[in-house]
């Protein structure tokens, strides 16, 4: 049963799955590529899909999108953080160091027990965010979908990927999940999340930095034997940390996973690439940073890793 509702952002249309007729409408947090990916998706199946923007930016204009060897313009509905209306079910697809400051500017917004998404880079945020907002219900996810910016409003999806998502504390998939499996991304529950968390943590330690740092493509890294050289020095060293940690099919898998990675979004433009570009911060101490405190705490040498991080650092 399906029922539509207007509104006065764009096109919205209110769905309803299962006999419990359960409100399917999500706010994002994030109008980056991956928010705006998934804000286009969403809008798309006809799900209300709301992007949250700082109070200081104006109001969401057309998006243009290149998928699939198509261009097209989607208007995306917005609201500003300080709003009062209620949010039920919100994914965060912010940078990794705004994550908590975001979560926090509409944590007035949230309803008792709202569904959380983290479809965020790297790790080290998750337990900051129960603290401060201890009566969501929190979901990880992780995504390997290749999309950068061209313009303020325009994206190209440069590569398909699988988005996966799960929680900490359950394994069977939540009730919201079925319609995400009909958005033309590839999503899929596991009731294993943290080791997904952490390969994906792996493959951006071994493909990011290094395009950054040579501001190339992410094919490059294969199609240039010195860099592909590179990645796998840096497979091996994450190999290790991965080990140590108890990953042990990260550990097994990681060069050809990095390298099936490179080739399925040989053009796109890593996020790190695109903030160094643009002179922004990077996430580069929630990812490769993570994975270096993590090789002290458990005595695993990472000096190819180390190097990259301070290079970043000091880009």
């Amino acid at each position: 049963m399906t029922s539509s509702a207007g509104s006065n952002n764009g096109i919205v249309c209110r769905c309803y799955y299962r006999e419990t007729h359960m409100p399917t409408s999500w706010h994002i947090l994030g109008a980056g590529a991956i928010g705006c990916l998934f804000a286009d998706a969403l809008t798309a199946q006809g799900i209300t899909t709301t992007l949250v923007l700082r109070d200081c930016a104006a109001s969401a204009p057309l998006l243009t999108l290149e998928r699939d060897g198509k261009t097209y313009n989607r208007q995306l509905a917005s609201t500003p953080a300080s709003a009062a209306d209620q949010i039920s079910r919100l994914l965060v697809t912010t940078k990794a160091y705004d994550v908590v400051s975001a979560i926090g500017s509409v944590r007035h917004r949230l309803a008792l027990g709202a569904d959380v998404v983290l479809l965020v880079n790297g790790l080290g945020y998750a337990d900051q965010v129960a603290q401060i907002a201890p009566d969501i219900t929190l979901y990880s996810a992780t995504t390997t979908e290749g999309v950068f910016r061209r313009g303020p409003w325009d994206f190209c999806h440069a590569g398909q990927g699988v988005t996966l998502v799960g929680a900490m504390t359950a394994s069977a998939p939540a009730d919201w999940f079925t319609p995400w499996q009909n958005l033309g991304l590839k999503c899929r529950w596991t009731e294993s999340i943290e080791p997904a968390l952490w390969h994906k943590l792996a493959i951006n330690c071994a493909i990011n930095p290094l395009t950054a740092i040579h501001r190339c493509q992410n094919g490059a890294l294969a199609t240039r034997p010195e860099l592909a050289a590179q990645v796998r020095q840096l497979c091996s060293e994450i190999a290790r940390v991965s080990a140590a940690a108890g990953f042990e099919s990260t550990a097994n898998n990681i060069e050809h996973d990095a390298f099936t990675v490179i080739e399925n979004t040989a053009e796109n433009r890593s996020s790190m690439l695109q903030d160094t570009l643009a002179d922004r911060p990077t996430e580069i101490d929630f990812i490769t940073g993570h994975l270096v405190a993590r090789a002290d705490q458990l005595g695993v040498a990472a000096p190819l890793n180390s190097k990259l991080l301070e290079q970043i650092r000091h880009a």
